[in-house]
């Protein structure tokens, strides 16, 4: 029987902030909780006025606002939870955003933390949303459909300018002082785990299944990493930095070591507690929400995470478009496959921040709108698009508007390009056998926005469930933590302890759906024209189409 007075700590690194959550194991209740913000940048986020590519964070923020964070967790479940000790913590669980690697001497510390770099964005940690590798990554792309084909079958057949492998090829080229003064590069969802523990020391950290296979091509099959003489041909360099880093990776189901004395005086808690392997904030997202086969878990926030698992005791086909196809990336024992957009709520915001008006103002505007009444229609790839082009330099569009158009028209609109790029991967999955039975929502949007969730509802036709959490990142982390410390044999039975979904989803209507299915085709059509080489075709009709809609929707055809 689970010890009711037993408690896990989940730690959840995001873009701007750190969540620290202290969850009760026997039921998932969340007693304690407290964000701290990263004080560095703009949001926590480096940013460079000549290049908007550029995105990274200082690694101090990662060890502050962690130490922010648990102490006012703590204070929180001792005033939430009667009879709460922080003794009663029996292990941590992470996430951190992803890939976000950053830079490491050869005793393990952050190059940010020496004079000599402290102001440099180079040294820093390269932030996920960091696009200024487009070229390596297309380079990349091309050595490995060259020589090592194979490698690309597990990533969706493209490497993206968000992971690692290219993010250090451009350091080496745009910045060789801080590429030759770094003995190996980490992943933060690893970072973080060593740190806690005191194994931060190249060689002596347990690396993450989950970071490695989704952006660093590690895969069991073929040794671990890339092997050090296909890196080379990128650059020797980069072969040299392969045989400094590791073979074996682990999921988050296994400890990366003990919480060390330090961190423990810090936080206040015991020392010796077992600490997760990492993993990134999707996935563990996707465990907190409940993830299992047949289940689409989506984190919406900025951007979006799909994720889906299926055992790994079958053959599963690689599926392109992918962000890859990893063994116990999400839960042990099975087949992790992440998907997703580049930017969702980041596109809300930035019609808000430089068009005019506010959430609530337009959000109350658009919920009057019928589908298709406005004759817009809009592709929502304003940071690029992740999945299923892998294409980092297509942009948003914008098609359909008059001198009549209203920006709660507009705003509407981006929602709906959102919906239907979230329809185009949910056909993939099922294009390749991996059938949706359930959609299942978390992150802020899904949390704020009942508008948002049954628009999405209404374009792909299927239920919305929302996780019962607002914290399901936070909580997967606790998930883990609670098997690392014992209190359940596995991942999936401290699910079913832990987390749960609200018991109404969003429901479809039909009618709307009809018109949807209509837009959804053209959205295609789009998508195509801009986002495959090989299309070809007449755009013609769209803005056409697009008005013999809206005439319809209003009466007036």
């Amino acid at each position: 029987m689970i010890d009711t007075r037993s408690f896990a700590l989940g730690l959840d690194f995001g873009t701007n902030t750190v969540r620290a959550l202290i969850v009760r194991v026997s039921d998932g209740a969340e007693v304690g909780t407290h964000v701290a913000a990263y004080p560095h940048g703009v949001e926590g986020i480096i940013l460079d006025e000549r290049d908007p590519d550029l995105a990274r964070q200082h690694p101090d923020d990662y060890l502050t606002g962690m130490d922010e964070a648990v102490r006012g967790a703590i204070r929180d479940a001792a005033a939430n939870e009667p009879g709460f000790d922080p003794t009663q913590i029996l292990a941590i669980g992470v996430d951190t955003t992803g890939s976000t690697p950053l830079p490491l001497d050869a005793e393990g510390t952050p190059l940010a933390f020496h004079e000599r770099f402290r102001d440099n964005p180079n040294a820093m940690a390269w932030l996920w949303k960091d696009h200024t590798s487009t070229a390596e990554a297309a380079e990349i792309t091309a050595k490995a459909a060259e020589l090592r084909p194979h490698y690309l079958l597990k990533c969706g057949g493209t490497y993206s300018s968000e992971w690692f492998w290219s993010k250090i090829l451009h350091c080496l080229r745009v910045a060789p002082e801080v590429f030759d003064a770094a003995h190996i590069w980490i992943e933060c969802a690893d970072f973080v785990p060593a740190v806690l523990t005191g194994t931060c020391r190249p060689g002596a950290y347990r690396p993450s299944v989950c970071a490695a296979g989704h952006k660093a091509m590690y895969n069991d099959g073929w040794g671990g990493l890339p092997d050090a003489d296909f890196l080379s041909t990128l650059h020797p360099k980069l072969g040299d930095l392969r045989r400094r880093l590791f073979d074996k990776a682990y999921t988050v189901d296994q400890p990366a070591g003990v919480l060390a004395e330090v961190w423990a005086r810090r936080f206040g808690i015991p020392a010796g507690i077992p600490v997760a392997v990492g993993a990134f904030d999707a996935h563990l997202g996707a465990v907190g929400t409940g993830i299992r086969p047949g289940t689409l878990v989506k984190i919406i926030g900025t951007s979006t995470c799909d994720m889906m698992v299926a055992p790994n005791d079958r053959p599963l086909p690689d599926i392109p478009g992918l962000c890859g196809i990893v063994d116990g990336s999400i839960l042990p024992g099975h087949f992790g496959m992440e998907a997703g957009q580049s930017a969702v709520g980041d596109i809300f915001n930035w019609f808000v921040s430089h068009i005019g008006g506010t959430h609530e103002e337009l959000t109350a505007g658009a919920a009057r709108l019928r589908p298709g009444e406005s004759g817009l229609l809009a592709l929502d790839w304003n940071n690029g698009n992740r999945t299923v082009l892998v294409d980092q330099r297509l942009t948003g569009l914008l098609v359909g508007q008059t001198l009549h158009t209203r920006p709660e028209e507009i705003y509407r609109t981006l929602i709906e390009a959102t919906a239907f790029g979230a329809l185009v991967i949910m056909e993939r999955f099922e294009e390749y056998g991996v059938k949706v039975e359930r959609v299942a929502n978390c992150g802020g949007i899904a949390e704020k926005n009942p508008l948002a969730m049954q628009i999405y509802a209404d374009i792909t036709n299927r239920p919305m469930h929302v996780s019962r959490s607002a914290q399901t990142c936070a909580l997967g982390s606790a998930v883990a933590a609670a098997v690392v410390g014992g209190a359940y044999r596995s991942v999936p039975e401290a699910q079913e302890a832990m987390t749960a979904l609200r018991p109404q989803p969003f429901m479809p209507d039909p009618a709307a759906h009809a018109v949807y299915k209509k837009l959804f085709s053209l959205y295609r059509d789009l998508h195509d024209a801009f986002g495959r080489k090989e299309w070809t075709g007449s755009l013609f009709h769209v803005m056409k189409r697009l008005i013999e809609i809206r005439d319809e929707v209003r009466g007036t055809a």
